[in-house]
C-alpha cells in the first residue's frame, strides 16, 4: 500500500462517486452502471482466472443466482425500494456456499479441461432457469417490483450499489495480492504440483478464490436484475456475460488490480459506441472485436503488465548496467521493476 496507490483509488473511486451530480442525460448514467458492472465482474472473475489461473467460464451461471434469488424474493413488492440492496450480502453469502461442492469438484482438473467444465455448467443452469417454469418463469420470464425512488434520481441507488460492489471486488483483490492467500494462488498459477510439495493447500485455496469470486458476481447479478426489472434467462444466464469478464480482464492484464477495471472502461464504452454506429446490422461485433484483437496485437499480455514491463526495460537501458531480457514475461515484470530501483538507488 503507497501513497501513490491511495491517491490512485481515492481519485477514481472520488470521481465516480461525484459522477451522477455532473451528468445530466439518461443513457449516460446507463452506461455507466453497466461499465461499473462489468468492472465489478471482471475484478471479481480476475480471483480465479487471473491469480489462480484457473479460466472459468461458468460465471454467468452465479450472476443468474444473484438475479433470479432477488427477483424471488421482491417479485411483489420492494417496501422503500432499499430492501433489495440490504439482502444483497445474503445472496452473496448463498452462492458462495452453493459453489463449494461444485468448486471442489470442478477444480480437481485443470485448465482446459476446467473450462469445460465450468462452461457445462453454465448451460446446466440456462436449462434449469428456462425449464423451472413455476420457480423462474421460463421464457416468458419474470419481473421484480419497480421501487418508489424519485424519477430525477431513480439510477442512482444502482450506480451506488454497483460502484460499492466493484469497491468490495477490488478491496478483495486488493487483499488478495497481499495475503499468503495470493501468494498460495500465485504458486497454484505458475506450478501447482510444486506449490503442493511446498505446503500449499493447493484444494482449499482454490476452492475459496472460486466460492469468493462467484459470491460477489451473485450479487451484482442481484442488482442488475433489480434495474432492469425484467429477466428472462437468455440475458440472466448468458454466455456472453461471460465472455466479457474474461475479455476486460485479459485486456487490462490477468492478475492486476487495475487491469480488469481498465479493461471493462474501454470495451463496454466502445461496445456501446460500436453498436449506436452500425445499429442492428451487427457490423459492430466485428468492430468491437477488431479493436480488442489490434491492443491485444500491441499489448499481448494486457495493457498494464506490458506497459510495465516496457517501462521496466527503458529504465535499466537508460542505467546501463544490470542484463535486460529480450522479452519480459508477466512473472518479472515487478522483478524487472525491482531492479531498476535497485539500480538507481546505486546510481545516486
Amino acid at each position: 500500500m503507497t501513497r501513490a496507490g491511495l491517491i490512485r483509488a481515492a481519485v477514481f473511486f472520488g470521481l465516480l462517486l461525484v459522477m451522477p451530480f455532473a451528468i445530466g442525460p439518461q443513457w449516460v448514467m446507463n452506461l455507466l452502471i453497466f461499465t461499473i458492472m462489468y468492472a465489478g465482474l471482471a475484478s471479481s472473475w480476475n480471483l480465479v482466472g487471473g491469480y489462480a489461473g484457473y479460466p472459468s467460464l461458468g460465471h454467468a451461471a452465479f450472476f443468474g443466482v444473484g438475479a433470479y434469488s432477488v427477483a424471488l424474493i421482491f417479485r411483489d413488492s420492494v417496501g422503500d425500494g432499499y430492501a433489495p440492496f440490504f439482502v444483497l450480502p445474503l445472496i452473496g453469502i448463498g452462492a458462495a456456499l452453493l459453489s463449494v461442492p461444485i468448486g471442489w469438484i470442478a477444480m480437481r482438473t485443470r485448465a482446459d479441461v476446467f473450462a469445460i467444465v465450468t462452461i457445462t455448467l453454465l448451460f446446466v443452469a440456462q436449462s434449469l432457469a428456462y425449464n423451472l417454469r413455476d420457480l423462474t418463469g421460463g421464457a416468458q420470464g419474470m419481473g421484480v417490483a419497480v421501487p418508489p425512488f424519485p424519477i430525477e434520481t431513480y439510477t442512482w441507488p444502482f450506480y451506488y450499489a454497483m460502484l460499492v460492489l466493484l469497491a468490495v471486488a477490488m478491496g478483495i483483490s486488493f487483499y488478495f495480492r497481499r495475503s499468503k492467500i495470493g501468494l498460495s494462488l500465485s504458486a497454484v498459477r505458475a506450478d501447482e504440483d510444486k506449490a503442493h510439495g511446498v505446503g500449499v493447500h493447493v484444494g482449499a485455496v482454490k476452492v475459496l478464490a472460486f466460492a469468493v469470486s462467484v459470491g460477489v458476481v451473485a450479487m451484482i447479478g442481484g442488482v442488475w436484475a433489480f434495474y432492469i426489472g425484467f429477466i428472462y434467462p437468455a440475458f440472466a444466464v448468458d454466455p456472453l456475460i461471460t465472455i466479457g469478464m474474461v475479455l476486460m480482464t485479459f485486456l487490462g492484464g490477468r492478475a492486476t488490480l487495475w487491469g480488469p477495471v481498465i479493461g471493462a472502461f474501454i470495451l463496454v464504452p466502445a461496445q456501446q459506441f460500436f453498436a449506436y454506429q452500425f445499429g442492428a446490422s451487427q457490423f459492430y461485433l466485428l468492430a468491437y472485436a477488431a479493436i480488442f484483437l489490434i491492443i491485444m496485437l500491441v499489448l499481448p499480455r494486457g495493457i498494464l503488465p506490458t506497459i510495465a514491463g516496457r517501462l521496466s526495460r527503458w529504465r535499466l537501458r537508460r542505467l546501463g548496467d544490470v542484463p535486460i531480457p529480450d522479452v519480459a514475461t508477466e512473472s518479472d515484470s515487478e522483478a524487472l521493476a525491482g531492479q531498476a530501483a535497485d539500480s538507481e538507488g546505486k546510481a545516486r
